[in-house]
């Protein structure tokens, strides 16, 4: 599950990435909003969490703007200001839900959930591929019909390479979707997670689908032929 942060307090977007990251989530952060309509409007996020007062552009124009460029992505904005005349402006100009500042992070999660319950906007709630499904509201996966048990890290990985199926990632693109920012290259926690997860989806079955491109990177697919 894909989620786009646009928030200027750079301790408070840290947090929520790191929060969410830890629920299994992919996470991008934006810092401005001119930055955050752009990404937003060019990657494919199921939800963004939309602050109301950046440094450059207000969130509400944000949103405006996303829903005319046909930005189908939930939008929950986050506000230090809970004045009935702003959620009507911010809800009339998009935005499917509003979160008033401080909050609670499992509160956020809470929303979070009950948006995506609606359904996506933009794709299904469910991944398949090659007998695997990932239940992306529930956290479940299962191969085949058995039931497959992930750690968040495993099961935003296998979101990652199901989303990117049949295409050939590196270790940098991986790093940046799934690890933080400042994860450090020469680190083999990558290989690590990858050699697990390869364990608990490929090991009792008969076709692999994780498969190493040496001197490139990974790809998730059926085998191919030598």
């Amino acid at each position: 599950m894909r989620v786009l942060v646009v928030e200027d307090n750079p301790d408070m977007a840290s947090a929520i990435r790191q929060g969410l990251k830890e629920n299994g989530y992919s996470v991008d952060v934006a810092h401005k909003g001119m930055e955050g309509e752009e990404l937003a409007a060019s990657e494919p996020y199921d939800l963004i969490l939309l602050d109301v007062m950046l440094p450059d552009r207000d969130g509400v124009e944000v949103c405006r703007n996303l829903r005319r460029r046909g930005v189908t992505s939930y939008i929950l904005m986050l506000t230090a200001l809970s004045s009935t005349d702003q959620k009507i402006s911010g809800l009339d100009a998009g935005a499917d839900d509003y979160l008033t500042k401080p909050f609670e992070f499992d509160e956020l999660l809470a929303h979070i959930r009950a948006l995506l319950r609606r359904g996506q906007a933009s794709e299904s709630t469910k991944l398949e591929f090659g007998g695997v499904e990932l239940d992306l509201l529930k956290r479940r996966v299962s191969r085949d019909g058995h039931k497959v048990k992930l750690s968040a890290k495993e099961f935003a990985l296998l979101e990652f390479f199901m989303r990117n199926r049949d295409r050939v990632v590196d270790r940098i693109t991986i790093a940046q979707k799934v690890w933080d920012i400042n994860f450090e290259p020469s680190s083999n926690v990558i290989d690590v997670c990858i050699s697990s997860l390869r364990k608990k989806v490929d090991r009792d079955f008969d076709r692999p689908l994780i498969h190493t491109v040496v001197g490139m990177g990974y790809r998730l697919g059926e085998a191919e032929d030598e």
